[in-house]
């Protein structure tokens, strides 16, 4: 029977052992911090929480628009971050019971590679002991990127990860970085009560993502009165007495009471004995991997954050599971990124799948696109939604959708019939022919779909 030794307990680890186990291989993983990983512990779970209290704590305010008028809304971040760290044990425990439930064999601690199938454990009081391993996968996931001239100290400095031990709400946060971290917790702390400034060294926020979508969501946190400052790359971050002062590149200094830093990530590479198999990374540090997350030695897999492959937890649960199916012999076929979705967990949200405006662009694709503002959907103008679109891009000789956009409230869930439709090669036509729900914003996806029937199709 085959050992997988797995190093890491987050999606990829643990979906990789659940899927091991189901093929009949004896496994170990090895977890430091808890099942689940920071995923579940620091980072996906407890912000999605958070930014689900904003939401609620935006709409309740919101609501003398459509005639509830409710008090003030008094937001209590002791006791929110108390049941945020609660749900997170909850669930990291849920998994643990899960992986042994399912026969999998749990060790607390850390793991190194000794050469290209043996594994070294040290756990919490510092014994070591040795696991050899028919095949292993290293899912160690990534940490939050920090500055020389500006280290969190958990007080007033922070990372997304400290974050949760607050228990009352900046008066003053500065967010420096506009990328997807960044801009979601500077939407989130805006709508919770904080006066929030946000630091981007590029010329929009969300700079990564669709050009409208984000031009959307700039123009939302200005009206929600947060500051934006553009072209504004951070130099440093130091602690005055009752706060912090953030000084620009520029000479300009920005004070607040707290910071937070969201300049990136950095893969949890470096102790992992990598040198000592022959494991081969870029130039930032990512292991390797290929399309069935192999790395360049054989019989060692990687998958999630530390390979920089789209740190996204539906990834590395992907690229852990095609791993295990490629290891054992299962049927498998290589990770298909064009048809991965993806979301900004902003006020609205941002949700997008397979191709974009910059494939176009670039020459990359030839295909045709769609606008459709939702403000005119009779759905979104019950709910008072003003703000958001639909998107979708097709091929233009055969219709076939090859991509989309949605910005609206739950964006998330409205990009998942557009996800079928990528994944499955249908056309505009066989959305736009296909029965929607009166009135739903859905309907906005099937009437962009009539839309692009309409446009020249070549």
């Amino acid at each position: 029977m085959n050992h997988v030794v797995i190093i890491g307990g987050g999606p990829g680890g643990y979906e990789a052992a659940l899927v091991a186990r189901q093929l009949g291989a004896t496994v170990t993983i090895v977890e430091r911090d808890g099942l689940g990983g920071s995923a579940v512990l620091t980072d996906v779970v407890p912000s999605k929480a958070l930014i689900a209290v904003a939401e609620a704590a935006t709409d309740t305010r919101g609501a003398g628009a459509i005639g509830v008028h409710a008090s003030d809304v008094f937001v209590d971040l002791a006791e929110v971050n108390a049941r945020l760290q609660k749900w997170a044990t909850t669930q990291s425990s849920d998994i643990r019971t899960g992986l042994i439930n399912a026969g999998v064999t749990v060790l607390s601690g850390t793991g190194r590679l000794i050469s290209d199938n043996e594994v070294v454990v040290t756990d919490k009081a510092g014994a070591e002991s040795t696991l050899t391993a028919d095949v292993i996968l290293l899912a160690t996931g990534a940490r939050p990127r920090v500055l020389d001239t500006a280290v969190p100290d958990g007080e007033r400095i922070f990372t997304w990860e400290q974050l949760y031990d607050l228990t009352e709400l900046p008066e003053k946060l500065i967010v420096v970085g506009s990328g997807v971290t960044g801009a979601e917790f500077a939407g989130a702390y805006q709508a919770l009560g904080s006066q929030v400034t946000l630091v981007s060294s590029r010329d929009r926020v969300l700079p990564g993502q669709d050009e409208d979508a984000a031009s959307v969501i700039e123009h939302v946190f200005g009206e929600r009165g947060m500051t934006v400052l553009s072209k504004s790359r951070a130099e440093s971050v130091t602690r005055t007495a009752d706060g912090v002062e953030v000084t620009l590149a520029d000479g300009r200094v920005v004070t607040g009471t707290h910071c937070l830093l969201a300049v990136g990530s950095l893969p949890n590479t470096e102790s992992l004995g990598l040198d000592a198999a022959g494991i081969e990374t870029d130039a930032n540090g990512y292991i390797t991997v290929d399309g069935v997350s192999r790395t360049n030695v054989r019989g060692i897999y990687a998958a999630g954050d530390c390979t920089g492959v789209m740190l996204l937890a539906s990834v590395a649960a992907m690229q852990g599971r095609i791993a295990m199916w490629h290891a054992l012999g299962d049927a498998v076929k290589p990770l298909q990124l064009d048809t991965v979705s993806g979301n900004v967990f902003t006020d609205p949200e941002i949700a997008t799948v397979g191709i974009s405006d910059a494939d176009i662009a670039s020459g990359k694709v030839n295909a045709i696109s769609v606008l459709l503002p939702l403000n005119k959907n009779a759905r979104a103008k019950m709910q008072g939604i003003h703000e958001g679109f639909i998107k979708l891009f097709a091929l233009p000789d055969s219709g076939i959708i090859v991509g989309g956009v949605v910005v609206a409230p739950k964006a998330s869930e409205l990009i998942f019939s557009i996800a079928l439709a990528v994944q499955h090669r249908l056309t505009v036509d066989d959305v736009a022919h296909t029965f929607t729900i009166y009135p739903s914003l859905s309907g906005s996806i099937a009437e962009a779909a009539r839309q692009l029937h309409n446009a020249d199709l070549g």
